[in-house]
């Protein structure tokens, strides 16, 4: 994990007057070392044996608070629950439709749709989101083993 991206997103915490209380360190510190786009139900799970009293509320006010700091992203796709993803950069999710794993990937290319877009329109355009739907790896390995 980048301790680097964590004294960044615990400054940029406490510069808007947020206290740093050992739960909230603990949920940060978990989701920039995830890859897995968890949900606050994944977070509690990974983090109840070290914190016994905190709750899953306890999480979502928390991921609340680090949504409103810019410093994760809310990703909502179609099910019950959100996944949320540290922000360091723009970059799409690959999602799939099997397991619901989701996969960051980048292609600066699509900058240039929101350019287009704009001088099309005449929208100025705030942000856009990108999802790509498929089979990953494992369920591709588990169907081919099935038959």
């Amino acid at each position: 994990m980048s301790e680097h991206k964590l004294n960044d997103s615990l400054d940029t915490l406490k510069k808007s007057g947020v206290r740093i209380t050992p739960q909230r360190h603990a949920i940060l510190e978990y989701l920039i070392s995830t890859e897995s786009h968890p949900t606050a139900d994944d977070i509690y799970k990974a983090l109840e044996s070290n914190f016994p009293n905190m709750s899953v509320a306890t999480v979502y006010n928390n991921l609340r608070v680090f949504r409103n700091a810019g410093l994760i992203k809310e990703l909502n796709y179609g099910d019950a629950s959100s996944r949320f993803d540290f922000v360091t950069h723009d970059h799409y999710h690959i999602i799939c439709e099997k397991c619901g794993t989701i996969v960051d990937f980048h292609y600066p290319g699509l900058e240039e749709v929101e350019h287009l877009a704009t001088h099309v329109t005449g929208f100025e355009v705030g942000s856009h989101r990108l999802e790509v739907y498929g089979t990953c790896p494992a369920c591709i390995d588990n169907a081919a083993k099935v038959n």
